[in-house]
Order: structure tokens, then sequence, then C-alpha cells
């Protein structure tokens, strides 16, 4: 007959080795139901900083990110605001559709980022653009020769199934002088709108902010 002393030990051990196991199981699923909410928030926290669209950070993002990259510039870098507006782009909706016009909008910001790099671009709604590159200067030629690429860029064919469109766009460049973001972003706005009204016929249609331009 066995030991009730043994039996005894042998109940407590089993029970002992069935907790721990339970506890083990409820580690794992706890641990995955928190990878879960972590998921979920960086999923919540990044749709609710970026454009559903296009991927690129909406307007609330672009002017936290902004105010962050004034605060950390170092060095003789200077940043220059960008703001661009496509033109007709409602004939493109009317025309062909909203599935087009929204892969017209993808492709002018896939461009648009490629142009920028690693610096700063968003949409801020609709068809307008907007973004903060930095340079080594705020020289006519530099900015020039960026508005240039960004253009031709933008306007290189966009492929669409049986057709091919070509979109351009009206841009407006400022260099961003002490800070003042708000104020710099006014400006290229302005810059933008007052090629837009210059209508198809002038190249590019862009222009550039000149009151503050000088070398580094």
């Amino acid at each position: 007959m066995p030991d009730p002393l043994t039996v005894a030990s042998g109940i407590c051990a089993a029970g002992a080795l069935l907790s721990s196991w339970q506890l083990g199981r409820r580690a794992v699923r706890a641990e995955a139901e928190i990878g879960r909410l972590q998921a979920e928030l960086t999923a919540e926290r990044h749709a609710a900083s970026h454009d559903p669209l296009t991927g690129l950070p909406n307007r609330r993002a672009f002017y936290r990110l902004a105010a962050t990259l004034l605060t950390d510039r170092s060095g003789c870098r200077h940043l220059i605001a960008v703001v661009l507006d496509l033109d007709d782009f409602k004939q493109i909706n009317d025309r062909y559709g909203h599935a087009a016009g929204d892969q017209v909008l993808v492709s002018v910001a896939e461009r648009l980022a490629t142009f920028a790099g690693d610096n700063l671009v968003a949409r801020l709604g609709g068809d307008e653009f907007a973004g903060l590159l930095t340079s080594p200067t705020v020289d006519r030629r530099w900015i020039d020769h960026a508005t240039r690429r960004l253009y031709d860029m933008l306007a290189a064919p966009i492929p669409m199934g049986a057709v091919t469109l070509r979109v351009t766009a009206s841009v407006g460049l400022a260099p961003v002088q002490d800070s003042q973001l708000t104020e710099a972003l006014n400006r290229a706005d302005a810059a933008m709108y007052e090629a837009k009204a210059l209508g198809s016929g002038r190249t590019g249609r862009a222009l550039r902010d000149t009151a503050y331009l000088a070398e580094c």
C-alpha cells in the first residue's frame, strides 16, 4: 500500500507543476495581448499623423516635425519652405474619375518624397503638398536648380491603364529665417499662388521668395 505521505507529496508536486504551467500559459497570453495592444496603438498613432492615401505625414504632423527640425538644426544648414499645388487637378477628377485622381496624388507624393530624400514632406490636404528642405545655401542658383528638378519630376508622364496623364504644379519656395516657419510658409504659399496666376504659359509654374536670398 503506498505511503500516504508519499502520495500527498506527489499530489502537491503535480499540483505545483500544473499551477506553474497555468501561470506560464497566462503569461504567454498576457504578453501576446500586450503585443497586440501595442501594435494597435502604433497603428492608431500612425493613422492619426499620416495621410491615409499617400502615406505622407499630414498637416498636423508636418508642423510638429518641422518644429523639431527647427530646434535641432545645427551648422551652416538653411531650411527652405516649399508649398506646391497641382494645376487644374479638378479636371482630372471630372474627366477620368476620382480613382484616377487618387492615383495622381499617390504618384505626386512618391515623386515629391524621392526629390526630398531625407527631408520632410507632407500632404496638407487635397492636392496641396508642403516640404522643408535643408540646404547649405539659399543662393538663388541653388533654389532655381531645385525648383526645375522638382517641376521636371512632377511633370513626368503618369501611366494609367490605357491613358497617360501629365500634371504640372505651381510651386513656391521661401527660406526660413530666424526659425519663423509660419512666416516662411506664408511667403511660399503667396509665391505659389502668384505662380498659379501666371497661367500655364510660364515654364515651371514656380516662383521663389527673393527677399532673404544670401550665401551661407
